[in-house]
């Protein structure tokens, strides 16, 4: 797939200049240098930006939802502690994806809604931005069915520190005070080798619970496939049909004894999953988190991944969302989104690098992709160049294929539609895929005329591109993200907390 590369005119939004969004003086590289012994022996998988493509020769793009939202979090501690994050801790998708949307609930028989949305981009004159938004269907925590849940706990030498373990322990408690009597916990532990410190217990016995929590301490090294594997057995003889059948994973992500290559581990962690047991992976820590570890056992685990920095991240994962971290509505979710060459010319996917998949794949249901929670929401964004565009007169028109004919020919008629947005999904115990296809029309206009929740989407992923300092960012400054921030934050203080954030990366970005 060839890229394309796009020129950027001066800072524009909706049809005219971007004169209070104060200077547009970012140098090219404002970001303090980092290496990977600023923050001990973090890892994170490199990410390569998607690139523009050509709608004549990629009409189609195709990839894995993803409801993680790990990056975020992440990405706080990092600015609360005074550095910028490394550019590979900043996955677009998991920002956007950890706040909450005005999206209607699913009223037909699909799991979820669809909403899509055009606006004008504000970093690039002449461009659309497409939103394409999925609102899971909710389920009231008193009607969801009884769980079997196994938590699996690092209790290794490297877990000792207070935002680790003991910051674990008060997140399975508080979890523990959301769950009913029908409900089943387990704890397996593993350090240098796997224990069971818990066997499958009814909730009705919470006590008998909460003293096995508060008996786990750290010390060892990390024996991580023996706990993985001891921790699904438990799930599968305790699987409840119909009912949540889950193990939940508290780790740094520093595996060090056992299966610790890490194709070895992915592999072991694709089998298990295909026992119908579902997965939830909390990173806890900094300084050796295993970012790049954890992220991939979520997605080969049928899984999602969150960064646990706070007990009030634990709460909002664990209680405030516990529907959604538990119930899984809905498994290997694909979007395939198919673009109008007589309207595109390019386009750019926002994130996603690492859930990207064939095209073929779309319809292909031995491929594995992401899952979605009840109540849960995605969001992803694309970067349109419409035809007409200026694109950089750099490129070279291409050698081996003739030129397309004119879009405006009198033998074609001009179809309205921009894209067809195509969903599969699977029912939780389910193997075939059902197929949604909605095609759309509306170019949107003025990007301060759109809901708040497409202009609040639209500037965190300015402030992505602005951490990650992209190459795509084009006119894109910090006012940016913050006049876009300031227009759709409403009443959310989720939404002020990440206006505050924005503040500080401006100030480290200036040191």
């Amino acid at each position: 797939m060839e890229p394309l590369v796009i020129e950027y005119p001066e800072p524009f939004f909706g049809g005219t200049p971007l004169d209070y969004w104060g200077e547009n003086l970012e140098p090219p590289d404002y970001r303090a240098p980092w290496t990977p012994n600023s923050r001990g022996s973090e890892k994170y998988l490199p990410i390569i930006e998607n690139a523009f493509l050509n709608v004549t020769s990629n009409p189609l793009s195709t990839f894995s939802i993803d409801v993680d939202t790990g990056a975020y979090s992440n990405v706080r501690r990092f600015l609360q502690q005074g550095q910028l994050p490394p550019p590979d801790a900043v996955r677009i998708e998991e920002m956007i994806n950890y706040f909450k949307y005005d999206l209607a609930q699913p009223t037909g028989e699909a799991p979820f809604s669809v909403t899509i949305e055009m606006a004008d981009c504000p970093w690039a004159q002449g461009h659309k931005l497409a939103r394409v938004a999925l609102q899971g269907r909710a389920v009231v925590s008193e009607e969801r069915n009884p769980a079997n849940l196994v938590f699996l706990i690092d209790v290794s030498g490297s877990m000792k520190n207070a935002n680790k373990l003991p910051l674990a322990k008060e997140s399975m408690k508080a979890l523990l005070n959301e769950l009913r009597p029908h409900d089943r916990v387990a704890i397996v532990t593993y350090a240098g080798a796997a224990a069971i410190a818990l066997p499958s217990t009814p909730c009705t016995d919470k006590e008998a619970i909460r003293a096995a929590i508060d008996a786990l301490q750290a010390g060892g090294s990390t024996h991580g496939s023996a706990g993985i594997q001891q921790a699904y057995r438990i799930a599968r003889e305790n699987f409840i049909p119909g009912g949540i059948n889950r193990v939940l994973l508290a780790t740094d992500g520093d595996f060090n004894v056992g299966t610790t290559s890490h194709e070895a581990l992915m592999n072991l962690i694709t089998q298990e999953a295909k026992s119908k047991v579902f997965l939830t992976v909390m990173g806890f820590g900094y300084g050796n988190i295993k970012d790049a570890t954890l992220e991939q056992i979520a997605n080969k685990g049928n899984g999602n991944y969150a960064y646990i920095d706070t007990f009030a991240e634990a709460r909002r994962v664990l209680v405030d969302q516990i529907s959604g971290t538990l119930i899984t509505i809905a498994k290997d979710v694909k979007i395939q989104v198919e673009f109008n060459p007589q309207h595109v010319q390019a386009y750019r996917l926002i994130g996603y690098e690492n859930r990207a998949l064939a095209d073929r794949d779309f319809n292909d249901d031995t491929k594995d992709a992401g899952e979605i929670g009840a109540g849960h929401q995605v969001t992803a964004l694309y970067q349109l160049v419409p035809k007409g565009a200026n694109l950089d007169p750099g490129v070279d028109p291409l050698r081996y294929q003739p030129a397309p004919e004119p879009e405006t020919a009198p033998d074609r008629p001009i179809n309205p539609e921009w894209m067809t947005v195509k969903l599969r999904y699977k029912e939780p115990e389910g193997d075939v895929s059902r197929l949604i296809e909605i095609p759309w029309a509306s170019t949107g206009g003025d990007l301060r005329q759109a809901t708040p929740d497409m202009q609040f989407a639209s500037g965190v992923a300015v402030f992505g591109m602005m951490l990650r300092n992209s190459q795509h960012k084009g006119t894109a400054n910090f006012d940016m993200v913050m006049a876009l921030a300031e227009a759709g934050k409403k009443s959310d203080p989720e939404r002020q907390a990440f206006i505050d954030l924005v503040v500080t990366a401006k100030t480290l970005s200036r040191q």
